[in-house]
């Protein structure tokens, strides 16, 4: 596949759009006295379930208009892991608020586009990714299991304390 240049990428209206969606999102406001920047998204990840919803589809959209690059399937499974990422621990109430001023994942996407395109950088299947994410996903679950079970032997033993 020919890597197109940087001048061309930044010629494409469709870059020039999501270049903006995405300093929208993550790089709109900056803290006074300091190099720290953030964007609608952690703003909208204050509502409460909402807000990370509404975030998680604008990166969406961001994404699908990205496959008109013809990005290959590593870089594709790499954009949504961010997005996937930003919408799990954006949702959980504080750490996922504060986590949202630092992530950044349509900035992140951005630059994975332009590496791909302009320096050939994540070239393949991504076929890795995928079965890394689901060992991840796995071992989650069994730690997940694990503590339900746990609370469960211990609200039993509550149960068997409070009869006896």
């Amino acid at each position: 596949m020919k890597q197109k240049s940087e001048g061309q990428i930044k010629s494409v209206p469709e870059f020039k759009l999501i270049d903006n969606l995405a300093f929208l999102m993550d790089d709109l406001f900056r803290i006074p006295g300091t190099k720290l920047r953030f964007g609608l998204d952690p703003l909208l990840g204050l509502l409460p379930g909402a807000g990370d919803a509404f975030s998680a589809l604008i990166s969406i959209i961001m994404l699908i208009t990205f496959l008109k690059y013809r990005i290959s399937q590593k870089v594709l499974i790499m954009m949504a892991g961010n997005i996937f990422l930003d919408f799990i621990i954006g949702s959980i109430p504080v750490i996922g608020d504060l986590f949202d001023f630092s992530f950044k994942p349509n900035q992140r996407n951005l630059k994975l586009l332009r590496e791909h395109l302009e320096e050939g950088r994540h070239q393949g299947s991504g076929r890795r990714l995928i079965i890394g994410f689901l060992i991840l996903m796995t071992l989650i679950l069994v730690l997940f299991i694990l503590v339900i079970w746990k609370l469960i032997s211990y609200l039993v033993g509550l149960i068997h304390l409070r009869q006896g």
